[in-house]
């Protein structure tokens, strides 16, 4: 989505939506690998109303990146390693493809599709088609393990039990047991 601010220069907003995918994509690679993590917990921890965190949860189900465990103990967990997921993998799964350019054909409505509105035209499409591929390329290369690491400054990720425990408890105690 395109927005104007005060300066009046463009910028492209990727929605609430893969902001909310990441941090249950944290919340589960930390999650202990034996206990799945219940849909409400993560509702409640994002703050999110329980069926819209299933509208969530189900397009990283279809992408492949999280698996919904049924049952009275179920919820999701991770579908693949957590150095396996990208960033581009949680973007396509919140907002589709990436695509910056609308194409509208406005161009060819504006110039009454002139020989210089179809020129336009192409050179829109192949400037923004080459900035997908660069920002495709990128995210591509960073990985939900690589931002843990590094946001959390640890070589290897804590675990716990998101149902009963939260990341500072966690931390905390291991950092407790060092002393």
């Amino acid at each position: 989505m395109l927005e104007v601010d005060e300066n009046e220069v463009l910028h492209m907003q990727l929605t609430k939506g893969v902001e909310q995918g990441i941090c249950i994509i944290v919340l589960l690679a930390t999650q202990q690998s034996s206990a799945p993590l219940a849909s409400d917990e993560i509702s409640r921890r994002l703050g999110v109303s329980p069926s819209y965190m299933k509208k969530i949860t189900r397009k990283l189900v279809v992408q492949g990146i999280v698996v919904s465990v049924p049952g009275n103990n179920g919820g999701v967990s991770l579908a693949k390693a957590v150095s396996d997921i990208t960033l581009l993998d949680i973007i396509e799964a919140m907002e589709g493809p990436i695509r910056m350019y609308p194409d509208t054909g406005l161009i060819s409505l504006a110039f009454q599709k002139g020989k210089y509105a179809q020129r336009g035209q192409e050179l829109l499409r192949s400037v923004f088609s080459q900035g997908d591929r660069l920002l495709i390329e990128y995210f591509s290369k960073v990985t939900a393990a690589d931002l843990l690491k590094e946001g959390l400054g640890m070589s290897d990720l804590p675990t716990l039990n998101w149902n009963r425990e939260t990341l500072s408890d966690v931390i905390d105690k291991e950092q407790d047991d060092f002393k």
